[in-house]
């Protein structure tokens, strides 16, 4: 993990929906931590800092760092965030905290790299994404900011699969620990609508052939 992040909290004892609603008013985000055996604790961030650090995607799958003012730092992992459905606006954080020893289970997104050296699409494909993150299990040590997904050799018609991608050691899949049954396709690459693929054209040609004879 090559980015690190730190928010500055503040500890409030107000609860409810008054109390979460003047914070908002007053440009905070009110939040909790939970986790490890310990009780809950009430927080309120900075709006601008956590729409900030929401802006880098690593936010939401690194080990965040939470000093909180007149208290102790934590080391936490984002687990929801409520924000506003029409405003640009963040409503409630929730952070967990974690024991270094169990694994955690923590969205990674997903990156795609030679999109445009692929097969396929040197062939006129079109790539469609089918996921942009996986849920992976690791020791906080072996968490990846990412996990990268290698399109050179998939060609038109084809799919690349949970059980394709090349995991970092000590990463797992959680939907894959299910069975292969939950092998699911990441991304695939298909005709653009209206145009035949190459083997459709050789196919119409052979069958064009035959009946001239």
């Amino acid at each position: 993990m090559s980015a690190t992040f730190t928010l500055a909290a503040e500890l409030r004892t107000d609860t409810g929906k008054g109390a979460s609603r003047r914070l908002r008013h007053a440009g905070k985000v009110p939040a909790i931590i939970y986790g490890a055996d310990k009780e809950p604790t009430m927080l309120a961030f900075r709006h601008d800092d956590i729409m900030h650090a929401c802006e880098d995607e690593a936010f939401f799958s690194h080990i965040l760092s939470i000093d909180v003012k007149d208290g102790n730092t934590e080391n936490v992992i984002i687990k929801d965030l409520q924000r506003h459905p029409s405003k640009v606006q963040i409503m409630h954080a929730d952070f967990q905290r974690f024991d270094s020893t169990q694994a955690l289970h923590v969205n990674v997104p997903l990156h795609f790299v030679n999109e445009e050296n692929c097969a396929g699409v040197k062939a006129g494909g079109l790539i469609a994404h089918l996921m942009t993150e996986i849920e992976v299990s690791c020791l906080a040590e072996n968490l990846p900011e990412y996990i990268e997904v290698d399109m050179t050799d998939l060609d038109n018609g084809e799919s690349i699969h949970l059980t394709e991608l090349k995991l970092p050691e000590g990463v797992s899949s959680v939907i894959m620990s299910q069975g292969e049954g939950h092998d699911q396709a990441i991304a695939s690459i298909h005709t653009p609508r209206g145009e035949k693929s190459e083997d459709e054209i050789e196919e119409e040609e052979e069958g064009g052939t035959e009946s001239e004879e």
